[in-house]
């Protein structure tokens, strides 16, 4: 009888064992999963005048530029090849914005391109550039249109 009683613990010890490190196993999955980024993770990357000329102004790179700002203000100067979509209405006009490319945004002073890139980030685009103010720009010396 006292066999059989120390046969049962040992066998109910390596089932303990076994359902601990099973679940160790799980938890580890579970980790590394979590750690590692998700594919087509949206990132938002600073961008300065000087990099955008050098990265995709003067190179063939698919992407969009997108002014940000009013009608208004994208009329009185804006960056060569820019197109017009204000922050306002950038959520309703997402299929103007390809997926699957660079999109940059710029705007003002820079709390619009980020609203913008918020708004991108949100609908699933993934490679999301900010360049912040057109001051920037002009103040690097370069041309608007």
């Amino acid at each position: 009888m006292a066999k059989r009683k120390a046969k049962q613990t040992q066998t109910q010890r390596r089932s303990w064992v076994v359902v601990a490190s099973l679940v160790g196993i799980g938890l580890l999955a579970i980790f590394l999963m979590a750690s590692r980024p998700a594919e087509n993770t949206p990132t938002i990357a600073a961008l300065s005048p000087q990099q955008y000329v050098a990265d995709f102004a003067q190179t063939d790179q698919p992407h969009l530029l997108i002014d940000v700002r009013t009608p208004q203000e994208f009329a009185e100067g804006h960056i060569p090849g820019a197109v017009n979509i204000p922050v306002e209405s950038l959520a309703n006009r997402l299929a103007e914005v390809p997926q699957g490319q660079p999109v940059v945004v710029y705007c003002r002073s820079g709390n619009r391109s980020a609203t913008a890139s918020q708004i991108l980030a949100g609908a699933g685009y993934t490679s999301i550039y900010d360049m912040g103010a057109i001051f920037d720009w002009q103040a690097a010396g370069l041309p608007l249109q």
